[in-house]
């Protein structure tokens, strides 16, 4: 997968079916729906697959227990359906996970009971096991670390996690196993109109500045909490559709809670519920939600939002965290559906919009869901350029990797092929699985393109452990000069770039 065989597509094609801007859980979707529909698809993004939004989530396959306590039953309905389907077509980065919420007044048990064997019922073929009340014994043997005093018992109920960037990774691959092309780094810098319709985009070469003029039957935009700027590209006056909300995440190590299931606390203070949740050897804790009025490609937590977090998790830890055992923070931004009230308030279910000239905006929507988005869209969009219409298949598509049956670092089939490239056996630091092969991988076969690239999104390193990820840059760095040809000035200029943003993970 060399970039410059992938431009010269850009180069020769004379038009394409569909062209997707934006490439995170929505655009890649949208992408894998087209070309598995026999489409000709094309994917742009401005720069690293899942670098924004699609890379910061909770890392989980979630029906949202929370969405079922504000009455949103077909959210609850479609998001466990979808669970089911990832579950069954990405099982190297899906994977069941049992949740345990402990109870301090026995009035909270009963009314948690309620609610979880509402979503048992709700759930059923598509469930994972059903809820059970646990006494506090085995409430504290599930959850070791967790805080004794008052502790009356515990509800376990099951749902699921995943690697977020790693699922970005796998659908990009996925496109091209489909016949389709998607590109990174690769702006679009504007809309192409021809007798009042879009038919096209201009884009941009981020690494040399080579522009192409580029034809589309129709045009998706799939670009997050950017889609409002893309709309006005198409119609100066477009109104705001999007209130961005930030979610906020620490990374402790595992020693807070060293068990195999993930604590939920099913009230925080604002109104919202808090994971604990077991992930690269670590724990995730998560989220908040904040608006925000501007959209940083690269934003960070707010001091508040940390120190919420972790005073909402101390009063349920027997060993309260504090902000010097905290290995990394990180932020993403919710493309929410604008409304009244805050953030915490406004809808996670997506919406499409057609404009007068044809372009086909998709806003809201989540991770868990991203499939059955980009199924509405695609038929959206064919309806809208009048392309041959074919049904949609990726409800049983396997996606790229998939071994059909659980594997554990999330490459599946392609961990074959990484283990037999140079440097298999040398791991790059201590803090981390990540080896020279898998560098070398993902710089062949994943549009790795940056250090930043390989230690947040096709290894997690800058998400784990921040200050471990700084060290392991160089000897990134020095392997992807190799497998890219870096000149000595464009690779410190990879590993200053990489600082840079990894200070914003401290």
């Amino acid at each position: 997968m060399q970039r410059e065989p992938l431009l010269e597509r850009l180069r020769t094609a004379p038009r394409w079916d569909v062209v997707v801007i934006g490439g995170g859980a929505t655009g890649l979707g949208c992408a894998v729906d087209a070309a598995a529909r026999g489409y000709s698809t094309l994917l742009l993004e401005a720069h690293d697959f899942a670098q924004g939004t699609s890379s910061r989530s909770t890392k989980l396959i979630h029906c949202g227990v929370r969405y079922l306590a504000q009455g949103r039953l077909g959210l609850v309905r479609e998001a466990l359906a979808e669970r089911a389907t990832l579950l069954a077509t990405a099982p190297h980065l899906v994977y069941p996970l049992r949740f345990v919420v402990p109870v301090y007044r026995q009035w909270d048990r009963l009314v948690l009971a309620a609610g979880l064997t509402a979503y048992d019922w709700l759930a059923g073929r598509h469930g994972l096991g059903p809820s059970r009340l646990l006494s506090a014994r085995e409430t504290a043997a599930a959850l070791p670390g967790l805080q004794p005093a008052g502790l009356v018992g515990g509800i376990a109920c099951m749902d699921a996690r995943f690697d977020d960037a790693r699922l970005a990774i796998a659908l990009m691959r996925t496109v091209f196993d489909l016949g389709g092309t998607a590109i990174n780094y690769l702006p679009v810098t504007g809309l192409r109109h021809e007798g009042g319709r879009v038919a096209g985009v201009t884009a941009r070469d981020g690494e040399t500045g080579e522009t192409f003029a580029i034809a589309a039957r129709v045009v998706i935009n799939a670009t997050g909490v950017w889609s409002d700027e893309v709309r006005r590209l198409d119609d100066p006056s477009a109104t705001r559709r999007l209130a961005p909300s930030q979610g906020a995440h620490v990374v402790l190590e595992r020693r807070f809670l060293p068990g195999r299931d993930a604590l939920l606390i099913p009230r925080t203070p604002d109104g919202r519920v808090l994971f604990v949740i077991p992930w690269q050897q670590h724990l995730l804790l998560g989220t908040t939600d904040t608006p925000r009025a501007d959209c940083p490609l690269e934003p960070r937590p707010f001091a508040g939002e940390i120190d919420f977090i972790l005073a909402t998790a101390g009063r349920y830890l027997a060993q309260r965290p504090t902000r010097a055992d905290v290995h990394s923070a990180f932020a993403g931004l919710r493309p929410l559906l604008g409304g009244a009230g805050g953030t915490a308030q406004l809808s996670r279910e997506h919406a499409i919009d057609v404009s007068a000239a044809g372009l086909v905006t998709v806003a809201g929507g989540k991770w868990t869901t991203y499939r059955r988005m980009a199924e509405d869209v695609i038929d959206h969009a064919a309806g809208s350029a009048g392309l041959p219409p074919h049904p949609c298949p990726t409800a049983r598509l396997a996606l790229h990797g998939s071994p059909g049956a659980p594997c554990a670092d999330g490459y599946g089939t392609d961990r074959a092929e990484i283990d037999r490239l140079p440097g298999a056996t040398r791991r790059l630091h201590p803090a981390f699985t990540l080896s020279e092969a898998e560098v070398r991988h993902g710089a062949r076969h994943e549009q790795a393109r940056e250090v930043e690239d390989m230690l947040a999104r096709r290894h997690r390193a800058l998400f784990v452990d921040a200050p471990a990820a700084i060290e392991a840059a160089p000897a990134v760095a020095a392997i992807l000069a190799d497998e890219l040809g870096w000149s000595a000035r464009r690779t410190t200029e990879s590993k200053e770039a990489f600082r840079r943003v990894a200070e914003g993970f401290l």
